[in-house]
């Protein structure tokens, strides 16, 4: 009769066939050793987490989504758990293996697996069972971490307050179906490895407060532009001209509403019909020096001519010193150079009110409404819920001691352009961050900030005399300059 498995006596097992040296190597130390703490903890710590990640798969499967922090327990923390349940089975084994041995205390032969006793067939199916599922559990775990970390989910919500503005931003944008790693990250393992190892360190700056507010632009290690943008879009086609009409009101009275039309030559490059437009002239083509680091201030350019000789180009007015030449940061212009808010825009207060009076939002039949509304969001409110409070009742109470009439006319507009007012607020003023308006500068144009004329000033030049063109035609064609009713449009239009 086989004898207990704590019986303690050295007998040998038999030893015949693959079967016998594997229950004789392996399974009878592991048995015998496996009775401590550590192992025993190991075993409940991966039981019972593999049994939720089991049941939190299922829910995934059938369509459920969790939100952001019970995503971060269930394929983040409950993994990480279940690994860690996984390696303390085998620790607990190895340092009860060391301290018996050190105190000569190990079997000459292990007790053999008795498996004609209930307890003991029972422990081994239970561990054989739990084996085959614990692999695939940790697959699947390892898979769905991987995808829920590139999630837009994970980017823009997890970590709430850091992440706000930008996830804010990114919902209005054009973009907004465009997830976050399309862009940041971009395909292949090089820059998806690059990326997590960068995360880390940014984990640490938001559980420990370590990170600057606001976060500085530009990202500096972001990946090329012909990597990520470029997969979707192809700025050296040639495609022509684009018409662009910019509908700006007036602080009078009335919101006088007058109009700018201007065709972009945004064009590409068609060498053959020697066309080239705005994209075809810049990219590839530029290098230059920033003085700063958000690149606001470009004292050093160079130009890739089409023979192929290299034009310098040097500010007048702040001319690059010696250093910057040396050590400088010096950059191929790319879609990022110009475009550097393609998703991320936050406004001005003007241009936002602007958009929501064209698009309705704002009635511009109420008096005023255009100067009272930038004068309201100007303002410094001590924080968002304070600005959800005080913007509608201070627009509420102009009308009310100033326009009574209109105030009890058109209460339902004056409602309207509150909620208005305070959706241009939420998506660009963030105390938590210190983001208040032009926090983040926009390069595309030249009307709000540097954009165009960081080098198209009129100041750059080289040594021959040749200077880098401040010709308005050389971008747009002005068909029409805050004009109340422009011709041109009532003529693209097909009418008089």
């Amino acid at each position: 009769m086989a004898e207990p498995i704590h019986s303690g006596k050295a007998r040998q097992s038999p030893s015949g066939g693959w079967l016998g040296q594997t229950v004789v190597h392996f399974v009878r130390p592991a048995f015998y050793l496996s009775q401590n703490w550590i192992s025993r903890t190991g075993v409940v710590l991966a039981t019972t987490t593999g049994i939720t990640l089991v049941i939190g798969f299922a829910y995934a499967l059938m369509g459920f989504q969790p939100n952001p922090y019970a995503g971060i327990l269930l394929f983040l923390i409950l993994p990480a758990i279940f690994v860690l349940g996984l390696l303390l089975i085998p620790l607990g084994i190895y340092r009860d293996y060391r301290a018996q041995r050190q105190k000569g205390t190990l079997p000459a032969a292990y007790p053999t697996v008795d498996f004609t006793q209930e307890s003991v067939r029972s422990t081994v199916l239970f561990v054989a069972v739990m084996t085959a599922i614990n692999v695939p559990i940790f697959v699947i775990a390892t898979y769905r971490g991987t995808v829920y970390m590139d999630s837009t989910q994970f980017c823009g919500q997890t970590c709430h307050v850091v992440m706000e503005p930008e996830y804010t931003a990114y919902q209005r944008s054009p973009h907004a179906r465009v997830a976050c790693v399309e862009c940041h990250i971009g395909p292949g393992a090089p820059w998806f490895v690059r990326s997590k190892i960068s995360g880390s360190y940014q984990l640490l700056a938001v559980a420990f407060n370590l990170y600057p507010r606001p976060i500085p632009t530009p990202v500096h290690n972001l990946r090329p532009a012909r990597e990520t943008c470029e997969q979707c879009h192809w700025p050296e086609r040639f495609s022509g001209d684009k018409l662009l009409i910019k509908t700006k009101f007036a602080d009078d009275e009335k919101n006088s509403l007058t109009r700018s039309v201007l065709l972009m030559h945004i064009g590409g490059r068609d060498l053959d019909r020697k066309l080239i437009g705005i994209h075809g002239r810049h990219l590839g083509l530029v290098t230059y020096l920033p003085a700063d680091s958000k690149r606001q201030e470009i004292p050093w350019i160079s130009y890739r001519n089409q023979d192929g000789s290299v034009t310098e180009f040097a500010s007048t007015e702040t001319p690059p010193s010696a250093d910057l030449l040396a050590r400088g940061e010096r950059r191929t212009m790319d879609c990022m150079d110009c475009h550097n808010r393609p998703t991320h825009t936050f406004d001005m207060p003007e241009n936002a009110v602007n958009r929501e009076m064209a698009a309705g939002r704002i009635s511009p039949a109420l008096p005023f409404i255009h100067k009272v509304s930038v004068d309201l969001l100007k303002k410094n409110y001590s924080s968002r819920l304070v600005a959800e409070t005080e913007l509608p009742e201070a627009l509420r109470a102009y009308y009310r001691q100033n326009y009574f009439a209109i105030y009890n006319s058109r209460r339902t507009d004056i409602e309207q352009a509150a909620k208005a007012l305070l959706y241009i607020y939420d998506g660009n003023i963030f105390p938590a961050m210190n983001i208040t308006w032009g926090s983040y500068p926009n390069n595309l144009g030249h009307n709000d900030f540097p954009g165009c004329f960081r080098c198209h000033d009129g100041n750059h030049k080289s040594k021959s005399g040749r200077e880098v063109t401040q010709d308005c035609n050389a971008c747009h064609s002005l068909l029409a300059m805050d004009e109340p009713d422009p011709k041109i449009l009532h003529e693209l239009a097909g009418g008089n």
